[in-house]
C-alpha cells in the first residue's frame, strides 16, 4: 500500500480516537461465568449475553465433548454439499418444537441468517417495512435485497400503519423488527404488529436474539411474551447468548419459506456449517432452557434487583423488565471514565458509543444474569454509587 492510501486509513483511525469512540478489546483469561478474570484480574462480569449463566454449564461442556468425540471438530464443507451431520437436523428439529414453529435452518450466526433472509424471500415487487432502531444485521440484510424499504418510527405502531396503508400496492408485506432491542431492552409490540399485519395481510419477522431463553412464561422469547406464539411468520435467533453463548443463530418460522431458504440463502449455501461440538451443545441447551423455570426466576429477580437499586442511586436508566439495563451517560469521554473507573473497581461493565448507540446517547450497558450472586451485585451497586458521585453523574 502506497503512503497516501495509507494516510487515509490512519486519518480515519485518528479521528476515531479523538472523538472518544475508538474501541479497545479486553483480555479474558478464563471461561465466560458471574465471575472471570480480564487482563488476569478478577472482575464482576456486568456485560455480557449470558443470561442463564450456561455458557460454562457442565452438561453443555460434556454435551460438546461427546460431540466432538462422535462427530469430529468441523464440516470443512456447506451443508448442500457434505456438511449435514445428524446432529445438526437433530437440532433444527429441536428448536421447531421448542418455538412451536414448522421448521428451522441454522446458520453461522444470527447476523448470516438475518442478512440471508430478505433477498431470498422477497424482491422488487415487494415492501419491507422495518423499525428505525432494529439491530444492525436486519439493517444490512434489507440493504441487500430490491424491495422498497420503509422505516417506521421506533415502537410507533400509528406510522406503522400509515406505511402498511402506504405499501398495500406491493406484492409481498414484511414487517421486520428485533423482538427486543439490544441497546435498550425495550420489547416490541408483538401483538400490535401482528394486528396490523393480519389487517393489511403482512409477513411478520422477529428478531429474538436477547429473548430466546429467557422471555416467556417456556424461554420461547418475546414471540411467547407478547402471546404471539403461531402468529409470528419467522423468528430468527441466536446460539451465542442465553442458548450456551457458543456461536451459530436459525431461523424458525412457515416451511414454504424454510424449504425456500435451504434453496437460495447466500450464507447458507456459501459458509460452512456450525461444527458437530456446537450442534450437540445447543441441543442440550434447548433442553436445560425447557427445564430452565428457576434460572428465568433466578435471573428476572436479580434484574429486579439490580435496576431498583441503580434507579434509587439517581441513575438515568431506560425503564423496564429486561436484563438489559442501559446507565444514561450522553457524553462518550465521560461514559468511557466511568467504565475505566469501573474497571479498576472490579467490576466489568462496558461503555457505548457512536455508532453503537446514537449520538448523544452514550451509556453504559449493564446485563444481568442468573449465575450473578445477591451479594455480588448489592457489592456492585456501592461501587456505582462511589464512582457516580465521583464522576458527578449522580449527587
Amino acid at each position: 500500500m502506497d503512503q497516501d492510501s495509507e494516510s487515509i486509513f490512519l486519518k480515519a483511525l485518528e479521528g476515531i480516537a479523538q472523538q472518544g469512540l475508538k474501541k479497545e478489546e479486553s483480555i479474558i483469561t478464563s471461561p465466560q461465568d458471574a465471575q472471570i478474570k480480564v487482563f488476569g484480574q478478577s472482575m464482576l462480569n456486568l456485560c455480557s449475553n449470558n443470561y442463564l449463566g450456561l455458557a460454562n454449564h457442565p452438561k453443555i461442556i460434556e454435551a460438546a465433548a461427546s460431540g466432538l468425540n462422535a462427530r469430529g471438530y468441523g464440516m470443512a464443507s456447506v451443508r448442500f454439499i457434505c456438511g449435514t451431520q445428524d446432529l445438526h437436523q437433530a437440532l433444527e428439529a429441536r428448536i421447531s418444537q421448542f418455538l412451536k414453529c414448522d421448521d428451522t435452518i441454522l446458520y453461522s450466526s444470527c447476523f448470516d441468517a438475518n442478512t440471508g433472509l430478505f433477498e431470498t424471500l422477497i424482491n422488487e415487487e415487494d415492501a419491507i417495512l422495518s423499525d428505525t432502531l432494529n439491530h444492525a444485521s436486519i439493517i444490512d440484510g434489507i440493504r441487500l435485497c430490491k424491495a422498497k424499504r420503509f422505516r417506521y418510527r421506533h415502537l410507533d405502531m400509528s406510522d406503522l400503519e400509515c406505511l402498511l396503508k402506504e405499501a398495500v400496492k406491493y406484492r409481498l408485506r414484511m414487517v421486520a423488527t428485533d423482538g427486543v432491542f439490544s441497546m435498550d431492552g425495550e420489547i416490541a409490540p408483538l401483538a400490535k404488529i401482528c394486528d396490523l399485519a393480519e389487517k393489511y395481510k403482512a409477513i411478520v419477522m422477529v428478531d429474538d436474539s436477547h429473548a430466546t431463553g429467557i422471555m416467556g412464561e417456556g424461554g420461547r422469547g418475546s414471540i411467547e411474551h407478547c402471546g404471539v406464539l403461531g402468529r409470528v411468520d419467522l423468528v430468527t435467533s441466536t446460539l451465542g447468548k442465553a442458548m450456551g453463548g457458543a456461536s451459530g443463530g436459525f431461523t424458525s418460522g412457515r416451511k414454504p419459506m424454510i424449504d425456500l431458504l435451504r434453496q437460495g440463502s447466500r450464507p447458507y449455501l456459501f459458509s460452512n456449517t456450525i461444527p458437530p461440538m456446537i450442534a450437540a451443545a445447543a441441543t442440550k441447551a434447548f433442553e436445560l432452557v425447557a427445564e430452565g423455570d428457576d434460572l428465568r426466576a433466578r435471573l428476572w429477580e436479580n434484574t429486579a434487583f439490580f435496576r431498583k437499586g441503580l434507579e434509587e442511586l439517581g441513575f438515568i436508566i431506560k425503564h423496564g423488565i429486561h436484563p438489559i439495563i442501559p446507565i444514561l451517560i450522553g457524553d462518550p469521554d465521560l461514559a468511557n471514565k466511568m467504565s475505566r473507573a469501573l474497571f479498576e473497581a472490579g467490576l466489568y461493565a462496558v461503555a457505548f458509543s457512536f455508532p453503537v448507540v446514537p449520538e448523544g446517547q452514550d451509556r453504559i450497558r449493564v446485563q444481568m444474569s442468573a449465575a450473578h450472586a445477591k451479594a455480588d451485585l448489592t457489592e456492585a451497586l456501592e461501587k456505582f454509587e462511589a464512582i457516580g458521585k465521583s464522576l458527578q453523574i449522580i449527587e
